[in-house]
């Protein structure tokens, strides 16, 4: 994520519990991912691991980016 996407899910964060839930689940696939991939060998299992993983940290990173995008038109308005 970039920086200005960080900061904006901070401010908003303690106020949108979605968003909170959805920040902390993003974290948290990025850290199982990490320790997976410092193993220096995956099994079958382990590799289907991660991409279930990724797409999961994906898919909660667009509904991120959607209330962001919600936030930032509120702002403009």
């Amino acid at each position: 994520m970039e920086q200005y996407e960080i900061e904006a899910i901070n401010q908003h964060k303690d106020h949108d519990s979605e968003l909170k839930k959805l920040w902390e689940e993003h974290l948290e696939f990025e850290k199982k991912i990490e320790e997976l991939e410092k193993r220096p060998f995956l099994t079958p299992n382990e590799q289907n691991e991660i991409k279930r993983l990724k797409k999961c940290k994906l898919t909660g990173k667009t509904k991120i980016q959607e209330i962001l995008d919600k936030y930032t038109k509120q702002e403009v308005a």
